[in-house]
């Protein structure tokens, strides 16, 4: 699919092709449902844990003897019937939400998420972006040129819409300058996933990612 090439002032100069593979693919929203939940299974972190008996401090011996005394029975003061004791069935952190899903699924899924984008026109194709000293003024001029040529941006004093920049490689400058920049966040083209694509309102790729991200997933 052909669309239009910018530079960093926001002008257009010229057209770029795109990778029908990539960024023309019909969207199949259970399959990317599956993935968005697989990818959010993978990345969660099992936090709360409770000890249980086995786990707990002390109890070593047996609080008093068997019989004799008067007082129920009872092994080790680690029982989860005992103050201080251990836990019975409370969550551990040996859970496991883990969700398989193949690549071609997940690659599938992702690129349908990048046709998306273009499709509604919330996709903007940049030549480069240059800055000669990494400053949050100078990035935020050049994001408010490029975002006045998205399709429907808006932009408020409280509010602004979240931009996803896709650069073919990690670069030290941009990324300070735009470090600042709560609406916008930046990532390399091999790192690219569903999620971030999607938690995103608007795409801004930069020309010479579009190679990498072909050859990160073997079209």
């Amino acid at each position: 699919m052909k669309t239009k090439l910018f530079n960093q002032s926001g002008e257009i100069i010229g057209d770029v092709d795109l990778p029908d593979k990539i960024f023309g693919v019909a969207m199949n929203a259970e399959l990317v449902k599956q993935v968005i939940d697989a990818q959010a299974a993978n990345s969660r972190q099992v936090i709360a844990h409770a000890k249980d008996r086995s786990e707990v401090r002390g109890g070593g011996r047996k609080p008093w003897r068997q019989k004799g005394t008067g007082r129920a029975r009872h092994a080790s003061i680690r029982s989860p019937i005992w103050r201080h004791g251990g836990v019975a069935f409370g969550p551990t952190k040996e859970r496991n939400f883990e969700k398989k899903i193949n690549k071609k699924m997940k690659r599938k899924a992702l690129f349908m998420a990048l046709s998306s984008k273009a499709n509604d026109k919330e996709l903007l194709v940049l030549d480069e972006l240059r800055f000669e000293t990494p400053k949050t003024k100078a990035a935020n001029n050049s994001i408010k040129m490029l975002s006045s040529k998205l399709d429907g941006y808006r932009e408020t004093k409280k509010k602004k819409n979240s931009i996803l920049l896709v650069a073919p490689a990690q670069d030290k400058n941009i990324a300070r300058a735009v470090n600042n920049l709560s609406f916008i966040e930046i990532t390399s083209a091999n790192s690219l996933n569903i999620k971030d694509v999607l938690t995103k309102k608007y795409l801004i790729l930069l020309k010479d990612a579009v190679p990498i991200i072909e050859r990160t997933f073997r079209l």
